[in-house]
């Protein structure tokens, strides 16, 4: 090998490991900027329906988001089958009047009955969280309908 080609490939080399390095501080801090954690999904319902089923597999110790807004006063009524039965259960939150921090827990963490409903205390978004009941190794595909009434 050549002087010229020696030196051609050594900067090269440094090349490559300056933008390799580089790649990895941009991912890494993209992931900080939300905790490396993936956003809930957002609950919509269709124009002039009160209710809609969501269905989905949690993994593990794996947890599925979902956020919904709703108002004061609406009554909120959640329920939730898996396969294998009862495998899977969720725990509802919902901000408080500072809009910052989910700050009250509705019903019980992880509800054993399976179900929910509730009139809402505030007005805002409020956080469902899915997960299976054991974190052991294992699968929890659920479906669970959430309805909002005035």
């Amino acid at each position: 090998m050549t002087k010229s080609s020696e030196l051609c490939f050594s900067n090269l080399r440094k090349s490559v490991f300056i933008c390799g390095s580089l790649l990895v501080f941009l991912c890494g801090t993209a992931m900080a900027q939300d905790g490396g954690k993936a956003k809930p999904n957002r609950i919509e319902f269709k124009r002039g329906t009160t209710s809609t089923t969501i269905s989905g597999v949690v993994r593990g110790g794996e947890e599925a988001e979902y956020v919904l807004s709703a108002k004061k006063g609406q009554r909120l009524t959640i329920k939730i089958t898996s396969a294998p039965a009862k495998s899977s259960a969720f725990y509802i939150l919902g901000k408080g009047n500072d809009g910052l921090d989910l700050d009250f827990t509705l019903g019980r963490d992880y509800d054993s009955n399976f179900n929910y409903s509730g009139v809402l205390p505030t007005t805002g978004d409020y956080l469902i969280t899915v997960k299976r009941q054991a974190e052991t190794k294992g699968t929890s595909h659920y479906r669970m309908t959430i309805t909002i009434k005035p």
